[in-house]
């Protein structure tokens, strides 16, 4: 007796034509993202090209970041798919973050470091911008290195650009991180003031070059 549904010939198996793109897609943001679980990436992977939400997905791939203060699994071009996926909110919730971090393969012990530096209590909003300057500093050596993450994941410029933002996005995460370092207020406004000429040439944006000399 045969068993049933059982295939005698390739022909009978149809195959979406949309279906071996798709496949094609999937390797190339696998490659470029190198998830630490694939498993649970690709679950991820569809699971948000099912729904027409923003792929989990690098936009280049990227060498390990050697200068992070320690070794949290997270990287600038993992930061930059959850500022994708999240920033559309000005508030997120614990849970949201949560949710992403684990589909990325990010150790969660890391992201409850990086609430308990903000203060950030649990089941109550906050604001994603000082999320993610917290976890530029988390990645990074000292405060320069931090507002210099921050540029390259918030600039619409192609990688490897100038990397400019607005000033006033720079000025609202420099102090925000400044004051979390423990830097005097007086330092701090002497710091945006002596940049605010630059920015008046540059139709009110920053770049890292203009705060190389500056913000240490």
């Amino acid at each position: 007796m045969p068993l049933p549904d059982t295939m005698f010939c390739a022909q009978q198996i149809d195959i979406p034509p949309a279906f071996p793109d798709i496949l094609k897609q999937f390797t190339k943001a696998a490659i470029r993202t190198q998830p630490h679980d694939v498993l649970q990436w690709s679950a991820a992977y569809f699971t948000a090209l099912y729904k027409g939400n923003t792929l989990p997905v690098k936009d280049r791939l990227e060498m390990p970041v050697a200068t992070q203060k320690t070794d949290t699994g997270l990287t600038p071009g993992l930061l930059k798919i959850l500022h994708k996926q999240l920033s559309p909110n000005i508030y997120v919730n614990e849970n949201e973050v949560n949710q992403k971090w684990k589909e990325l393969g990010i150790p969660i012990q890391n992201l409850e470091r990086i609430l308990e530096l903000g203060n950030i209590v649990p089941k109550v909003d906050f604001e994603w911008m000082k999320f993610l300057a917290l976890a530029c500093s988390s990645l990074s050596e000292n405060l320069l290195a931090a507002m210099t993450y921050a540029c390259e994941i918030l600039t619409n410029d192609p990688p490897g650009g100038a990397a400019y933002i607005e000033f006033s996005i720079f000025k609202y995460l420099y102090s925000y991180l400044a004051k979390i370092e423990g830097i005097p207020e007086n330092e701090i406004e002497a710091v945006i003031l002596s940049l605010e000429d630059d920015v008046i040439r540059q139709d009110g944006l920053i770049q890292p070059r203009n705060f190389m000399q500056i913000v240490k």
